[in-house]
């Protein structure tokens, strides 16, 4: 699959580029900055350091928001797409169409690693495709499956993204890890597969990272990962029981603090180090 093609593929059913921002994304091209954060779930008011937060567009249809972010050489767009591949496609593939240079994905991810804890930081390497979007992406022959697929983020951003990461989280006395993610549909139905995924090397499991790095490579724009640990399957601190005070107030610790500094320190590096 190329990009062009998908933009093609719209623009031949009476679409203009301007509608395809417009309609999912609610702002122009030019409102869209170099630096772009984007959470599935998080709003920035979890992570203040990253500067004032304006908000310019919040979607009729779903959880979609998007806040301009002033902070000096660091300014940035932050986008709140809504969980799941499919709904973050929808706001990550319309930015092949802006000036966007870089993307920081921020997030929850579940730890299968009886050593990587709640609240503990964790930067994926890969991500094994275990979502039907990806599919969409991977070629003209929707038969093409994809199912099991390694992809990858941009090999010089997570390259910063590690370095930095060790370093702040080295200061500060908190954990980071190195993630081997399984991008799945389901939280639900996901309990009952884990020993597979586990088989397949996997020590996390999120459900935006793997379509979202083919996208990214799609359009030609470097994407990494930052990802923080809401739960722990293995150690029976599970989304639905389990967890702890002290493991959630350890977590919105390490998001409010760590993350921010982070995030524009990958931006910062990227910018003074250009490919």
């Amino acid at each position: 699959m190329d990009y062009n093609n998908l933009i093609s593929g719209m623009k031949r059913f009476g679409s203009t580029e301007e509608d395809i921002l417009k309609m999912s994304l609610g702002v122009n091209a030019d409102e869209i900055r170099e630096n772009v954060v984007m959470a599935p779930y998080w709003k920035p008011d979890l992570l203040p350091g990253l500067g004032a937060a304006d908000l310019l567009s919040s979607s009729e249809y779903g959880e979609t928001q998007i806040w301009s972010i002033s902070c000096g050489i660091n300014d940035m767009t932050y986008i709140r797409t809504g969980i799941g591949a499919p709904q973050f496609l929808e706001c990550l593939l319309p930015l092949g169409l802006t000036k966007c240079k870089r993307i920081v994905f921020i997030g929850s991810v579940g730890s299968m690693d009886a050593d990587i804890a709640i609240g503990d930081i964790v930067i994926p390497e890969y991500s094994i495709c275990g979502d039907g979007a990806s599919r969409y992406l991977s070629s003209d022959d929707l038969t093409h499956d994809v199912f099991g697929e390694k992809v990858y983020p941009d090999q010089r951003m997570l390259d910063i993204a590690r370095n930095e990461t060790m370093r702040i989280c080295r200061d500060k006395n908190v954990r980071c890890h190195i993630g081997r993610a399984f991008g799945i549909d389901t939280i639900f139905a996901q309990y009952a597969h884990i020993d597979t995924i586990l088989g397949m090397g996997c020590n996390v499991i999120e459900m935006e990272t793997a379509a979202a790095f083919r996208a990214a490579k799609l359009m030609g724009i470097p994407m990494v990962a930052l990802l923080s640990v809401s739960d722990n399957t293995v150690t029976n601190k599970s989304l639905v029981s389990g967890r702890t005070q002290e493991d959630m107030e350890y977590r919105r610790y390490v998001r409010h603090e760590l993350f921010p500094e982070i995030i524009n320190s990958i931006f910062i590096k990227c910018i003074c180090k250009p490919s």
